[in-house]
């Protein structure tokens, strides 16, 4: 009878999954600076731009609604009344500059009214006296004070109109023949959600998109670089368990900075005032931003391993980094051109989808079943894909050449 013989059994994909992960996260934990601008960049740096764009938001408004607003007027004699009304309003008219358009043109003052030397003739008379607004429309620093002038003149007219009707015996409503109204059907959270809706949608695709980007570029290109790329690959484990074990070890600590990011927002919108306020923190929509965030997590970590594996070295995969940064723009850019009403396909479309997700939190709608079974859907399968794409990738025996 032959004696058996012992033969060693390959460990099971399960195991050669973890025990990759386990040594990546391990030889990344060593640096620990690295380690640090990874996982705490995201909740130190982006409710800190967050809230700094909201309290000089804040404190623009502040100021230029309820100051006094200073604005030169070029024939300032010619309509005393006028210059009486806009003072009683909070607009205070000041000697005009030598050359009114170029101080315009230059931001040395912001909005300006010309007064018609025939303002007194045209009144008496009761026609239209002329009065003209100069301002640059391309100045958005100047928009508040320009529609504040803008509002105030309007306000005089009309009161001067109605007192003029009135003078002749006649009903100033007369010349309403229409009652406008307006009955606005935006919840206050998607108001308070209005400014939110431009900057926290990118910022929270881009950490997630690009989360685990520097892990999942040294265990790649900068082990083909150091040459240690070869050892791992010779081993009996196969490719596609490596493969997930490196990107389970990036997609950690990917989930690891985001949910850091999401906790760090929930704590400096509790403790802050303003447009920090205007953040739904509640555990349950912080919740629904992760399962949103965890599909584009998935996707930028089996890209950039995709790409990594076709880089001979970490200079090479770092130079992806420049479009793929933009790539979470494209929706942003797309909606500020071309508005876009939401229709079940826009949850199939990377970032675009978590786009119209996120702002579906931030204004507190309710996210309907099917909509949750497209996006998910359609994220994890386009994961599923560029996972088997960076599998095939990493079954080329170049992969494991340098130089």
């Amino acid at each position: 009878m032959s004696k058996p013989t012992n033969r060693r059994r390959a460990p099971g994909t399960f195991a050669t999954l973890w025990s990759v992960a386990r040594k990546e996260l391990r030889d990344f934990a060593r640096d620990r600076r690295t380690l640090a601008l990874t996982l705490l960049m995201g909740p130190l740096l982006y409710p800190a731009i967050m809230l700094g764009i909201g309290a000089m938001a804040e404190n623009r408004a502040r100021t230029q609604l309820d100051k006094e607003l200073e604005v030169p007027v070029l024939g300032a004699e010619n309509a005393p009344n006028l210059v009486a009304f806009l003072a009683s309003h909070g607009i205070k008219a000041t000697p005009p500059p030598e050359n009114i358009e170029s101080a315009i043109q230059s931001q040395e003052v912001d909005v300006a009214l010309s007064i018609s030397d025939s303002f007194g003739e045209e009144w008496a008379a009761g026609r239209p006296a002329p009065v003209e607004l100069i301002h640059d429309s391309t100045q958005r620093n100047a928009e508040i004070p320009v529609q504040r002038v803008k509002v105030a003149l309007q306000g005089y007219a009309d009161q001067v109109g109605a007192l003029r009707l009135y003078a002749r015996g006649i009903d100033a409503t007369i010349t309403r023949p229409v009652s406008l109204g307006s009955r606005d059907l935006a919840t206050p959270e998607a108001k308070r959600g209005a400014l939110l809706a431009l900057l926290l949608p990118y910022l929270l695709i881009l950490m997630s998109f690009l989360g685990g980007a520097y892990l999942i570029m040294d265990v790649t290109a900068g082990e083909r670089e150091r040459q240690s790329l070869e050892p791992l690959l010779a081993t009996p484990a196969t490719r596609g368990a490596i493969v997930s074990g490196k990107i389970a070890a990036a997609g950690l600590v990917g989930i690891t900075s985001l949910l850091l990011t999401l906790l760090a927002f929930k704590l400096s919108a509790q403790l802050s005032t303003g447009m920090a306020e205007m953040l739904d923190v509640r555990f349950v929509a912080i919740g629904k931003l992760l399962l949103i965030l965890l599909p584009m997590l998935f996707i930028g970590t089996t890209l950039l391993t995709f790409l990594s594996a076709a880089s001979r070295s970490m200079k090479e995969a770092q130079s992806h980094m420049t479009w793929l940064m933009l790539l979470p723009m494209l929706p942003i850019m797309l909606l500020a051109v071309n508005p876009l009403k939401s229709e079940m396909w826009q949850f199939a479309v990377p970032f675009l989808a978590q786009n119209q997700m996120i702002l579906k939190v931030i204004r507190a709608e309710p996210i309907a079943p099917d909509v949750w079974a497209v996006y998910l859907a359609s994220g994890l399968g386009l994961a599923a894909l560029l996972w088997y794409a960076a599998v095939r990738r990493y079954g080329q025996e170049k992969l494991a050449i340098s130089g």
